[in-house]
């Protein structure tokens, strides 16, 4: 069982910089992590994710080059820091895990067994 809590967000202005945490309360070194977002009315998107080794990345079109994932085993936490907000990347942002046993669509948040709460990022003009 993990449990996973986020924190960081926050209302910051565009071009603004934040840093998620994701804190998780059992051993998630094998564990592939994910972040997603969901805008009011919208459903929930890939945002990036990081293989369980911490060796391979992914991240949707719109924040590759703007956000960095990234994960310290030794912490059990898992980061997204974000660079250049835009107003667009305004939601509610979740952890998620999956194991890495499992073969699933890493960019499908129907493929994770485990998700945090939520914390909201609100990018103001």
């Amino acid at each position: 069982q993990v449990e996973l809590v986020e924190s960081g967000g926050g209302l910051v202005q565009a071009g603004s910089s934040l840093r998620l945490s994701c804190a998780a309360s059992g051993r998630t070194f094998s564990y592939d992590m994910g972040w997603f977002r969901q805008a009011p009315g919208k459903d929930r998107e890939f945002v990036a994710v990081i293989r369980w080794n911490g060796g391979r990345t992914w991240y949707a079109d719109d924040v590759q080059g703007r956000f960095m994932i990234s994960r310290d085993d030794a912490k059990n936490t898992v980061y997204l820091q974000m660079n250049s907000l835009k107003r667009e990347d305004t939601a509610v942002y979740y952890c998620a895990a999956v194991s890495s046993q499992k073969s699933v669509n890493l960019r499908n948040p129907g493929g994770y067994d485990y998700w945090g709460q939520g914390t909201q990022v609100t990018v103001s003009s």
